[in-house]
């Protein structure tokens, strides 16, 4: 039996648009690339999500308003943003935690070190893997069919309408069919092939991609995603070298590496390439951007990367990756420790060390010590590097997802040449981009994939009990026999029929999984 929705894809978006059509009324089944074990996504490696808040809620201290939130992001992106797409989201990250505990995520103040983002982000109790197994665990009680490891490559499209999709199951193909879609399957960032294309060849005669690790999933490899944009000629945005890319430890595992191989310290000392030199303002005003903006910046590097080194000063102060740093007593002994050459790397820390001038140092704010007269300049938490020992740490770019994706509206729907489906949906990282056209804030992919994820269910569940005969039909003559499309995620079920999917007469089983 053909469900009503058909899911595609396993992390957050995927499941928040499955649980939305399942409390709809809709039959869902969901289907994830990735063995039960790997399943997730890139969902399975964060921590928390942005919200926008006007006054003190629950884990949330002070306020974060909408206005602060948008210009966030409006400054990390430069301006490469759907000022509408992205206030729908801003606006749906301040009443979505609600839902979320309804479905067993449980929330935290942020850990000690956790980029003092208190007042800005909420963070999930044990993480993201947490709030994977929660939402998996709710929609199996919900009723919700999941089946893993089974991967769709393409889907059959007429006129703009989704008729099936083509998985492959222990090894079968299947052509599976269903009323309404929703894509919900991840970037491109684990196909290396793709990632070397976009990025091309350098300068210096590099091809950069080689030199990235790929600190999200193994399964995201953009299979549907080109699908949708060359077979189908499904409406693009975005920059396919425009990613999600931090500088994490040089010896992070290829594929997977999520949060804790990340490197927090580069604001508390200097990062040098290669050639022992600097290159760019470690104290720059990276509130919104936080540890988003080095992974780029090292890919512009020679070799792809770099190398953060701090003091003892700086110990305490940020929260330690996986794998300690590279220690001497000396900085010539760290050099020669990093295979950097030892006289240009001292010469750029004496002429650092005597350029600071120290003022009152506060790495939770942006204090007033800099340095004058060295190029690049650093603008803020600028103190000599001084006190033995020393501590280094290489740096590699690494690619959590992509931003090349399919173009979207308020309603979630794909669109071709400029038309939107009618029962063919987008979540997720295939249509961040439409938000995120460049550069990063913490929390805010999980913020998209929640909003437009929901949006996204919502609407294929309306889709799937519209007649298809009505699908093409003018708006005015749709106007008393069809649902209206919703265009945000506080547009809910009733409750009776939220809870009507759980145990007779129990308002709360279906959703009281422990994270």
């Amino acid at each position: 039996m053909s469900p009503d929705v058909l899911v595609i894809g396993g992390g957050n978006a995927a499941l928040c648009a499955a649980l939305m059509a399942r409390e709809a009324g809709a039959s869902v089944l969901l289907l994830e690339s990735a063995p039960r074990a790997w399943r997730g996504g890139n969902s399975a490696h964060t921590r928390n999500l942005r919200c926008m808040h006007d006054a003190p809620q629950d884990v949330l201290v002070d306020a974060y308003p909408e206005e602060e939130f948008w210009q966030d992001l409006l400054k990390v992106t430069g301006g490469l943003t759907n000022e509408h797409l992205a206030r729908l989201v801003i606006r749906a990250s301040s009443n979505c935690r609600d839902w979320m505990r309804s479905h067993g995520v449980h929330f935290q103040p942020p850990l000690s070190g956790a980029l003092h983002v208190a007042r800005t982000n909420a963070f999930f109790m044990g993480g993201g893997k947490a709030l994977v197994n929660a939402y998996y665990r709710s929609a199996e009680k919900l009723g919700v069919q999941i089946r893993y490891e089974a991967p769709v490559d393409r889907i059959e499209i007429e006129n703009g309408r989704f008729i099936a999709a083509h998985c492959t199951a222990n090894g079968k193909p299947e052509r599976i069919t269903a009323k309404a879609c929703v894509l919900a399957a991840g970037g491109f960032e684990s196909n290396r092939e793709w990632l070397r294309e976009a990025w091309g060849q350098n300068e210096r005669g590099e091809w950069p991609s080689d030199n990235f690790l790929i600190r999200g999933t193994a399964y995201n490899r953009g299979v549907l995603l080109k699908h949708l944009l060359d077979d189908h000629g499904a409406d693009r945005i975005g920059d396919p070298t425009q990613a999600h890319m931090v500088a994490i430890d040089a010896r992070a595992p290829l594929y997977d590496g999520g949060i804790c191989t990340r490197i927090d310290c580069v604001s508390l000392g200097v990062v040098v390439n290669r050639d022992g030199e600097r290159f760019y303002d470690e104290g720059e005003d990276f509130w919104p951007k936080r540890y988003a903006i080095w992974g780029r910046l090292v890919a512009q590097q020679p070799g792809q990367i770099g190398y953060s080194i701090i003091d003892s000063k700086a110990i305490g102060r940020f929260m330690p990756p996986v794998f300690p740093g590279v220690k001497a007593d000396t900085l010539p002994e760290l050099a020669q420790k990093l295979g950097l050459p030892v006289d240009t790397f001292t010469r750029t820390l004496d002429a650092y060390n005597t350029a600071c001038r120290v003022g009152t140092f506060d790495h939770t704010a942006l204090d007033d010590c800099h340095t004058e007269g060295v190029m690049p300049a650093k603008t803020h938490w600028a103190r000599p590097i001084d006190t033995a020992p020393y501590y280094g740490y290489a740096l590699k770019p690494g690619v959590t997802f992509t931003y090349l994706g399919l173009h979207t509206d308020d309603t979630a729907a794909v669109r071709f040449n400029n038309q939107p489906s009618d029962n063919l949906f987008v979540a997720g990282e295939m249509m961040a981009g439409n938000v995120l056209g460049k550069g990063y804030t913490a929390g805010v992919g999980m913020s998209i994939g929640t909003a437009f994820g929901r949006i996204a269910g919502t609407n294929a569940a309306l889709a799937s009990k519209r007649p298809p005969a009505l699908m093409h039909k003018a708006p005015t003559a749709m106007k008393n026999e069809t649902p209206t499309l919703v265009t945000s995620c506080t547009a809910l079920p009733p409750e009776g029929a939220r809870f009507a999917l759980g145990r007779p007469g129990d308002k709360t089983g279906a959703n009281n999984a422990v994270a």
